[in-house]
């Protein structure tokens, strides 16, 4: 005798076999295989405005300096923030830059890094950044 299960399923037989399709590619690929358009990028176009670290319209002179040195030193500070853990501090040279090493922080990173005073003790992102001769955002 064939015995019918008779469960919970909120899901009707048509609608469950049109789920086992849709899953089909996913299980036998191991990814998923429906592209979400909204989550690639545009790319650019040749007539696009180049944004400046100052903003879209950079100040002149002075203040364009002023603001470029601002997000260059905030760019450090967050990339040094990235790749340093909390349990590094306070640290001196050697261990910032052991640390960089280890997570494999960006070349620019080790470098400005590696221009850290020998004696000083850092005891986060920012103190790295003003022995670096930025100024950081407060």
């Amino acid at each position: 005798m064939n015995r019918m299960e008779r469960g919970s399923n909120p899901v009707s037989p048509r609608e469950d076999d049109e789920r086992k399709h849709e899953l089909e590619g996913y299980l036998r690929s191991g990814r998923h295989t429906h592209a979400e358009e909204a989550y690639d990028p545009e790319p650019t176009a040749d007539d696009d405005v180049a944004v400046h670290p100052g903003g879209p319209v950079p100040p002149p002179g002075e203040a364009r300096e002023q603001a470029e040195a601002q997000a260059g030193a905030d760019a450090l500070r967050l990339e040094l923030a990235r790749h340093l853990d909390r349990t590094v501090f306070p640290a001196d040279r050697r261990a910032v830059l052991r640390a960089l090493e280890e997570s494999h922080a960006p070349e620019p990173v080790l470098e400005e890094a590696r221009r850290l005073p020998e004696d000083g003790t850092f005891h986060n992102a920012d103190e790295i950044v003003r022995a670096l001769g930025h100024r950081p955002t407060t």
